[in-house]
C-alpha cells in the first residue's frame, strides 16, 4: 500500500490513555489530531464530557473495561453507556480475557452483546449509531481464541476487533494477529491495530495486513517519520 502521511491520519485514533492525563493534556490531543487529520481522538473515559471542543469532522472514541477487561460485566455496561451519554462517538471495550483462556465463550459473547444493547439505547438513533469496538488482548490469546474471540465479536453484532490494550505485558499488536482477525471476520466488522505500532513502517504493514484503522500514540512522529525518509510516499 503506497499512501501520503494525510491519507495514512485518516485511519488513526489518535490515543492518549495514560492515567495521569490532565484535561489540558486532552485539549492539546484534540488541538494535534485536527492539525494532523486524524480520524479520532480516543481518551479515557473520566476525561468526559469534554471541555475542550471538538472540529469536525474529528470523532471521540473511549475505553471500557480498560485495560484488564477483569471488572464484571454490570459495570462495563454502565462505564459505556454513560460515555456515550457523555459525548464519545465510539467505545472500545475489553473482553473478559480470563473467560476467553477459559474457554467460557457464552459469557464473551453475551457481555459484548449487552454492552452493544445498551450503547444503542442511550447514543443516536439515526443511522451513524455508536461504533463499538472489541479489544481481545490478542497477544494473550492462542491463535484459536483469537478465532473464537471475533467470531464471538461478530454474533454480538459489534463493529471492530482490536487487537490490544497497548498496556498487557504479552505485548501489543502483530501481523499474525491482524491477518488472523482479518480472516475470520472478513468485511462484516473492521479491524484495530493498536499496541505498539511506533514507526511508519509498523503502520503501513498493518494496514496492508488488512488493518482499517490504527490505534496510535505516537501519531506526529510516525507522519513525520514519512515525510523525512519516505519522501511523503
Amino acid at each position: 500500500m503506497t499512501m501520503t502521511p494525510s491519507q495514512l491520519a485518516r485511519y488513526v485514533d489518535h490515543t492518549l490513555l495514560k492515567p495521569e492525563s490532565t484535561p489540558s493534556d486532552i485539549a492539546a490531543l484534540i488541538d494535534e489530531a485536527a492539525e494532523l487529520g486524524t480520524y479520532s481522538v480516543c481518551i479515557s473515559p473520566s476525561q468526559l464530557p469534554l471541555s475542550a471542543a471538538v472540529p469536525a469532522p474529528l470523532k471521540v472514541a473511549t475505553v471500557c473495561g480498560f485495560p484488564s477487561g477483569a471488572v464484571r460485566a454490570e459495570i462495563k455496561r454502565a462505564e459505556a453507556a454513560l460515555a456515550v451519554q457523555s459525548g464519545a462517538d465510539e467505545v472500545d471495550m475489553v473482553i473478559n480475557i480470563g473467560a476467553a483462556k477459559a474457554g467460557a465463550w457464552d459469557l464473551v459473547r453475551g457481555e459484548i452483546a449487552r454492552v452493544r444493547q445498551d450503547i444503542d439505547a442511550v447514543g443516536p438513533q439515526d443511522s451513524t449509531g455508536t461504533v463499538l469496538k472489541v479489544i481481545i488482548e490478542s497477544a494473550a490469546l492462542s491463535d484459536d481464541e483469537i478465532i473464537r474471540a471475533c467470531q464471538a465479536a461478530r454474533e454480538a453484532d459489534a463493529d471492530f476487533v482490536k487487537t490490544s490494550t497497548g498496556f498487557h505485558p504479552s505485548g501489543g499488536a502483530s501481523l499474525r494477529a491482524v491477518e488472523l482477525m482479518v480472516q475470520t471476520v472478513g468485511d462484516e466488522l473492521g479491524v484495530k491495530a493498536s499496541g505498539g505500532i511506533r514507526t511508519w513502517d509498523d503502520a503501513v504493514a498493518m494496514l496492508n495486513a488488512g488493518a482499517t484503522r490504527l490505534g496510535l500514540s505516537a501519531t506526529r512522529a510516525i507522519l513525520a517519520e514519512a515525510a523525512a525518509t519516505h519522501d511523503g510516499y
